[in-house]
């Protein structure tokens, strides 16, 4: 009977047995499970066919803990808070502070102490907030599955299945748990993850042997592969931890190659790094060498090392990648991986099917036809009996069939006998029905060519006809005709038996072509703006399309997307890879494609220089997420696709995209701001303090003095994440270029340096200041000037020509005015501070004034200077070395 109405996430059960669970379930997963009887098994998990009672299932999840790999973090604040102490730098302050406490500077120590207690309190606050805000937005695209409790079919978290439950799946389905299968009709599924096997293994209830491996326990399913065509009912045995995914997960983690970003970080902390040793280094044995005190000299090593080391940098990638993730949640895009961000504002090309992403997505049946072309009742009948009855892959066709409006009011006369279900190699779905004169019809709906494949006669009005070459010109003219207006088409053909007692894809041979469905999905409302905006952003896109070309080039002409050149998955057959590299640039279309072509793709436009992008939510889109530099999914996708991407759209809309685009590029942005502040003025100071100490009689700064200025000028460095980004910096994609990087770190460096040998001058000759006079007046100077510098290159225009945020500008104007007022404060005397004369802070605001005006040359001709090496780079080779040293993402 043909039912309907039911809630989808509470129906009965197919075979209800009321469970009789205690919840004390043994932990059978350590045992060879797949070997036993699966009622045998089902009783020694104390479960029954029905499932668990909701009870029973709480039980055992307190038991058992959630179904994750890794438990939740939760990681309580002091266990944040500890972290912060473990950097190296920090381990030696203290280390060196305690030493002083010993040899009677306890003073000095305690001031040293708390300068490096409340950095790392405010890198902590930071970190600490950044972690809560990414575990509440992962909470938002938790996955869900469908389980038998209390004898109905659920949804649920997957975190919250336990042993012994019984877990509904279909094609598309991540497999949650390692289980037996109970029962299966043409259940395929892909175990890649962990046999490295590219083709699907068929499942099926049963038993394998006790020493049988994963790839041989052909009744059995495990945590992270993914269904590829058919359903099955499996019994949960292990969970979380237990699974054998998890056995070999840190492997697989390991196997996620490095991004571009974070791999620009390390060679960033590396340069660092191999600068702050060699100064530490030079620094304390010159000053021992001067005999000067070994503690201070020490003291004052460590601290050029702090100074100079962007210490902040963590705290501040997690706070800005964090509030990207927000920023971009907000406006409807989840960001599964923070790495992901930076690749999505480094896109420049994007990858996508029309459904749904140009089309409205909302597919309606526009007409059904018999073989002649004429509106046909038999057909749209027949449609709605193999939409309403299979129980397979759920597919927006599939709907728009049992959506259209029709005369067939009931259907309860027909009852279903048996299913074929949709796969990606048939391209078929077969339904087996029996009306009330006990007739049988096998109903096969799918892809034009692919339904004709199985017939060999035609259903006419008068009667059956023998399918030969004129019938099948003219099937493939009407299909051509319709496509080319735009028409999705399938195919319909029946086979009558009489008294078959079960069905097989063997039976869908000899059967009769009956016609036509016409589906009709308009392009969507503004998508030729979206495209434009895409354009703007230096963006192209690629449409990767099962549909045929007429369909695909149609559309792309109504959506102002250039279809000149095409390319079939049967012309992609048979191009070697070299052949599709040269291939794959000059290409508008790829139409006609099958799943596996997809991948092949993808990685040739990745080879070809670009970053792609790839949106996809269907079973056969996966490997082409995972070989994309930025995988993009949608919130209603199947497990498999979610679960390969990088970032989940909230709403099927290139309009969320390219807002999504902005943001990312916006965090990329800020997170380069605040290299470029700490490498332009604290690589010039340091430098220059390192060289002043050796030629003054004493040391131009103090230890506690330098931990001070580092503490003062890294505050504003907490605005950073929300400042405003020019316009400019979004319209074009942005990669990380660490040469770009040493050079603009040595051009402001230098300059840097000029103008404290400038203050060292005005203080020594002009001034004749002391030696706590001079430290004093330095300090000012050098806070100025990297809080001046802040302003100068967090924007590629004058500064004066950007606005910054509120909070960058509040808290850089502030710090301003503290350091300025620090050495009149009743405190100053603890840093060996002294009031500054009139004379002198007007010398030094001089200094700083003019310091800005230099900076801000240097920067305009260091950008201009730049832009033209990059485009030299572009003419010569656009990014083949940076596409040939990125390697695919691992699956998993």
């Amino acid at each position: 009977m043909v039912t309907g109405g039911a809630d989808p996430t509470e129906r009965a059960a197919v075979r209800p047995t009321e469970p009789q669970s205690t919840g004390r379930a043994p932990d059978i997963a350590k045992q060879a499970y797949w070997s036993l009887e699966a009622d045998r098994l089902v009783g020694q998990l104390e479960t029954s066919t029905s499932g668990l009672l909701s009870a029973d299932a709480a039980a055992r999840l307190a038991k058992f803990g959630r179904n994750a790999l890794v438990p939740r973090s939760n990681r309580p604040a002091l266990a944040v808070l500890a972290r912060q102490f473990r950097s190296p730098l920090v381990l030696i302050l203290v280390f060196a502070a305690a030493v002083s406490v010993f040899v009677g500077e306890g003073h000095e120590a305690a001031i040293i102490g708390a300068i490096v207690l409340a950095s790392c309190i405010l890198s902590f606050t930071q970190e600490y907030g950044a972690s809560r805000a990414m575990e509440a937005l992962q909470q938002r695209i938790s996955r869900k599955a469908t389980v038998l409790r209390d004898s109905f079919e659920r949804t649920v978290d997957v975190e919250n299945i336990v042993p012994g439950d019984v877990i509904c799946l279909s094609a598309g389905n991540l497999i949650p748990v390692d289980g037996v299968v109970l029962e299966s009709r043409d259940f395929n599924v892909s175990e890649s993850v962990l046999t490295g096997e590219t083709f699907p293994v068929v499942k099926s209830a049963g038993r394998s042997a006790p020493e049988a491996g994963i790839a041989q326990r052909t009744n059995a399913v495990f945590t992270g592969t993914s269904v590829r065509s058919g359903t099955a009912k499996v019994l949960a045995v292990a969970t979380g931890a237990r699974t054998e995914f998890a056995s070999i997960a840190e492997a697989l983690e390991r196997r996620i190659p490095e991004t571009e970003f974070a791999r620009g970080i390390r060679m960033f902390g590396f340069l660092m790094t191999e600068i702050m040793l060699a100064i530490v280094i030079v620094v304390f044995f010159a000053n021992v060498m001067l005999n000067r005190p070994l503690i201070e000299s020490l003291l004052f090593s460590l601290a050029l090392a702090v100074g100079l080391t962007p210490e902040l940098l963590p705290a501040i990638i997690s706070v800005t990648l964090a509030k990207g993730a927000r920023t971009m949640a907000a406006s409807g895009v989840i960001v599964r991986r923070l790495d992901a961000i930076e690749n999505l504002g480094s896109m420049d090309l994007l990858c996508t099917d029309k459904t749904g992403t140009l089309t409205e997505g909302v597919i309606h049946l526009d007409g059904s036809f018999d073989v002649e072309g004429t509106a046909s009742k038999d057909v749209l009948l027949w449609a709605l009996l193999n939409a309403t009855l299979q129980t397979g892959l759920k597919n927006p066709l599939d709907e728009a069939i049992a959506s259209a409006p029709h005369d067939h009011e009931d259907l309860s006369g027909f009852t279903k006998i048996d299913e074929i279900p949709y796969d990606f190699v048939r391209k078929r779905l077969s339904v087996a029905t029996q009306d009330s004169s006990r007739e049988q019809i096998l109903i096969t709906k799918g892809a034009v060519q692919n339904v004709v494949e199985a017939c060999g006669f035609v259903q006419g009005p008068h009667g059956l006809t023998p399918l030969g070459a004129a019938e099948r010109q003219a099937i493939d003219e009407k299909f051509r005709r319709w496509s080319a207006q735009g028409y999705r088409v399938l195919g319909l053909a029946i086979r009558r038996f009489q008294d078959k007692a079960g069905f097989s894809r063997d039976d869908e041979t000899g059967m009769a072509f009956a016609g036509f469905l016409l589906f009709l999905d308009p392009p969507k409302e503004g998508v030729r703006k979206t495209l434009s905006a895409l354009t703007d952003r230096g963006i192209g896109v690629k449409v990767i399309s099962g549909d045929n070309r007429y369909v695909a080039a149609h559309l792309a002409e109504a959506v102002g997307l250039r279809s000149a050149r095409i390319m079939t998955g049967e012309d992609l057959s048979k191009l070697t890879k070299n052949g599709l590299l040269a291939s794959v640039r000059h290409t508008d279309l790829f139409v006609e494609i099958d799943p596996n072509q997809k991948e092949r793709i993808v990685e040739a436009l990745r080879r070809s220089g670009h970053v792609v992008g790839y949106l996809g939510d269907g079973i056969n889109d996966a490997p082409a997420l995972h070989e994309a530099d930025i995988g993009i999914s949608v919130d209603t996708a199947v497990d498999v696709a979610r679960e390969a991407a990088d970032i989940i759209l909230l709403k099927r809309d290139l309009g969320v995209l390219v807002r999504g685009v902005d943001d990312g590029r916006k965090t990329f942005a800020n997170t380069m701001k605040y290299i470029s502040i700490t490498t332009s003025a604290n690589f010039g100071n340091m430098i220059s303090m390192a060289a002043a100490s050796l030629y003054l009689p004493f040391l131009p700064l103090l230890a506690k003095q330098i931990l001070l200025n580092n503490f003062l000028s890294d505050i504003p460095a907490l605005a950073i994440a929300g400042d405003n980004v020019d316009a400019e910096q979004v319209r074009r994609p942005r990669h990380w270029d660490i040469r770009f990087v040493r050079r603009f770190m040595v051009s402001f460096g230098l300059v840097s340096s000029l103008f404290d040998f400038a203050t060292f001058a005005f203080l020594l000759l002009v001034v004749q200041a002391t030696a706590a006079t001079f430290q004093t007046a330095w300090f000012v100077e050098s806070v100025l000037t990297e809080l001046a510098i802040v302003l100068v290159v967090r924007t590629h225009k004058r500064l004066w020509r950007s606005r910054p945020s509120h909070l960058l500008a509040g808290l850089t104007l502030g710090v301003g005015i503290i350091s300025i007022a620090i050495p009149f404060a009743p405190f100053a005397g603890w840093f060996g501070f002294v009031p500054l004369a009139g004379p002198v802070l007007a010398g030094l605001l001089a200094i700083t004034a003019l310091y800005v005006l230099v900076s801000e040359v240097t920067k305009s001709w260091l950008f201009a200077h730049g832009s033209r090496g990059k485009r030299r780079r572009k003419a010569v080779g656009p990014h083949l070395d940076r596409a040939a040293a990125r390697p695919g993402r691992a699956a998993g």
